[in-house]
């Protein structure tokens, strides 16, 4: 039965040592979903901050900035519905219909004050329409890597990884971090390795499709939240048009706050975790939060 209550986090393993060290701090909560649980997992104390994970993901997209962010704050990150350990949605699912899940999940587990929003590539465009919807609670937005602007998605051609094990599985998924995740190679972990073979065997949902649209652009024109855009400088979604973003974003919303980090591509929040958790960081404390 799902009650929706905190409780310490079960012994899981972790495909890597340093995902294990943040699991292991993190409480944990399920709220329905479809036919099943979404599995939510928390950090810290203090005003929430919820972050949502981008595509065939999971919380652990956020690993090099859950520690830097709990340090005062209470940062959310839910594995997304039928991703990581949450079960699917109702199909066919739509972004409105997973808003109204991730709400009704929050409005559960956060029953008192409004919390701030952040979503990256696929979880930009769940947060956007969670904005639309929960006006009231949703203090503010910050998109990451985020597509569905109404752009066309540039090129990125992904080895299917599906079949293959071993060595050839390990390069598959070092090449696909690199097409699409990373600007620099060279960057590419054992932890990041850890987390893209997890993934690939866990996600069911897939949400590539609603990339090339303008879904995210019309949920942020229903919400009021002040909105703020970071973009990795190289994202391989985007460029060499990172700076088209942009522009709409500070069209959309008068105020609207936006920072380009030099040298780092799609997941900047892990490629660029120092500069990524600085820009957040000003961003939150301009829109009135102690971050």
């Amino acid at each position: 039965m799902i009650d929706g209550r905190w409780r310490a986090n079960e012994a899981r393993e972790e495909p890597h040592p340093d995902l294990r060290a943040v699991a292991t701090e993190a409480l944990v909560a399920e709220s329905a979903c479809g036919d099943g649980a979404m599995i939510w997992r928390a950090w810290g104390i203090g005003r929430p901050l919820v972050m949502f994970h981008g595509g065939s993901g999971s919380w652990r997209h956020w690993a090099r900035n859950i520690p830097f962010f709990a340090e005062n704050r209470r940062v959310i990150c839910p594995d997304l519905p039928g991703l990581g350990d949450s079960d699917l949605p109702t199909m066919p699912a739509t972004p409105d219909g997973i808003a109204l899940i991730l709400r009704d999940g929050l409005t559960r587990l956060l029953p008192e004050g409004g919390y701030d929003l952040v979503g990256f590539s696929f979880g930009a465009l769940c947060a956007g329409h969670l904005a639309a919807i929960d006006v009231g609670r949703c203090a503010s937005l910050t998109i990451v890597g985020a597509g569905a602007l109404g752009f066309a998605r540039s090129p990125t051609e992904l080895v299917k990884v599906r079949n293959l094990e071993g060595a050839e599985r390990e390069a598959a998924n070092r090449h696909n971090l690199a097409a699409l995740m990373f600007a620099d190679a060279s960057r590419i972990d054992e932890v990041a390795l850890a987390m893209q073979d997890l993934h690939t065997r866990r996600a069911r949902f897939k949400s590539r499709g609603w990339a090339g649209t303008d879904s995210l652009r019309q949920a942020i024109l229903r919400s009021r939240a002040p909105l703020a855009a970071i973009y990795g400088e190289e994202d391989a979604i985007a460029r060499p048009h990172v700076g088209l973003r942009i522009d709409l974003v500070r069209e959309m919303r008068v105020g609207a706050q936006t920072a380009t980090i030099p040298g780092a591509g799609h997941w900047v929040a892990y490629e660029a975790a120092e500069a990524f958790n600085a820009a957040l960081s000003h961003i939150l404390k301009r829109d009135g939060a102690d971050a």
